[in-house]
């Protein structure tokens, strides 16, 4: 999963190519398993929705988070602008906002703050 990831981030156009038939849609694909992979993401934020996450408490899951919306809020915002509209740019704020927010929740302590003065 991971090369695949790595391979579709940075060669799509190359891996389209590579891949196309006459008879298949190649993009079909790709978006089934593009949904498969939502899919399977959001059940895993859901199981582990009542986890404390952050510091070293499920830690892999605020890595994963992380690592998605940043990568995706990349693509989104580097995008060719003039190409799309402005549904891609609202997208790509979005996903950065939720990779700042899981950034955030990956680096401090989940408990509460002391305020001890010791």
């Amino acid at each position: 999963m991971g090369v695949a990831g790595i391979l579709l981030t940075f060669l799509p156009e190359e891996l389209l190519g590579y891949i196309s038939s006459g008879e298949m849609n190649p993009l079909i694909l790709i978006l089934q398993i593009l949904g498969a992979l939502y899919f399977a993401f959001a059940i895993l934020n859901w199981m582990a929705r009542g986890n404390i996450i952050g510091g070293i408490y499920s830690r892999p899951i605020a890595i994963g988070n992380v690592s998605h919306f940043f990568i995706g809020s990349m693509a989104l915002l580097n995008s060719e602008s003039k190409h799309y509209s402005v549904f891609i740019w609202v997208a790509g704020v979005v996903y950065l906002a939720l990779a700042i927010s899981f950034g955030f929740v990956l680096f401090r302590h989940p408990g509460k703050e002391s305020t001890s003065n010791i």
